[in-house]
């Protein structure tokens, strides 16, 4: 607690402490997420947001979306004019989609979001890290209900905590984080299935899908993954050595 403190008092009021300090501290003391007092997180150099309406970005997410834009970079060889269509599906805040953006030319991206308190705060992380309004689309819908199209790349990290595990998790992510974006039914597959069963139709030839999971769902995407007859896939650890996402070829 003694280093969340510190890094809440350099972080929000430069080392002083002020009333508001105190009121803060006492926020975190009582299990609000240090992030959420704060204010926003650094997601691969943009200002996220973090409050209530969408799921605090992890730094996992970070590490292979990293990952990710350095291979649909190192794919684009350095061609100009060149403009791709990505789909950021769950989109919660919009932090995958936003990295995206920032840091790959040509991209153009549909955020696909069903809470509207999440679009919301999409729009208002476009807005403070200064997208630019033609390059991207905001949409509300359940996976791909509202979606039209085909995308080159679709990144997806879907609610997959099983929800037999819900007494498991830490009080101030049960406490303070949606469970909309937390919880994938009793297995945790409930929507990882659903996605990517519809995904296919929505991939352009040749088009590669992300997907966000949790390290032991692993055992049941692959055998999914052959059933629904996909190209091929490869699996990815984290920077923790657990499996934590898979590029899925259409």
């Amino acid at each position: 607690m003694e280093k969340e403190i510190g890094w809440l008092l350099q972080e929000k009021y430069h080392g002083r402490m002020t009333v508001a300090a105190k009121r803060d501290i006492a926020r975190l003391k009582a299990g609000e997420p240090l992030d959420h007092i704060i204010g926003f997180v650094d997601f691969f150099g943009a200002k996220i947001l973090a409050g209530k309406d969408a799921l605090i970005p992890r730094v996992e997410t970070e590490f292979w979306v990293g990952q990710a834009i350095d291979q649909v970079s190192q794919s684009l060889d350095g061609r100009l004019n060149f403009e791709i269509r990505v789909l950021d599906v769950f989109a919660g805040s919009g932090c995958i989609g936003i990295s995206i953006v920032r840091h790959i030319k040509g991209a153009n991206v549909v955020f696909a979001e069903s809470e509207k308190p999440a679009l919301q705060q999409i729009e208002k992380n476009c807005t403070q890290n200064k997208i630019t309004k033609n390059t991207y689309q905001i949409v509300q819908s359940d996976i791909f209900s509202n979606i039209t199209g085909q995308f080159n790349y679709i990144f997806a990290n879907p609610p997959y905590i099983p929800t037999e595990n819900a007494k498991k998790i830490q009080a101030s992510v049960a406490n303070y984080e949606p469970h909309a974006a937390l919880f994938g039914g009793k297995d945790g597959l409930l929507y990882i299935k659903s996605f990517l069963e519809q995904a296919k139709q929505f991939l352009a030839k040749n088009g590669k899908l992300y997907m966000e999971f949790d390290s032991p769902q692993k055992l049941a995407i692959a055998p999914l993954l052959k059933k629904l007859q996909y190209k091929s896939w490869k699996f990815h650890k984290d920077q923790y050595n657990q499996w934590r996402w898979v590029v899925v070829n259409n």
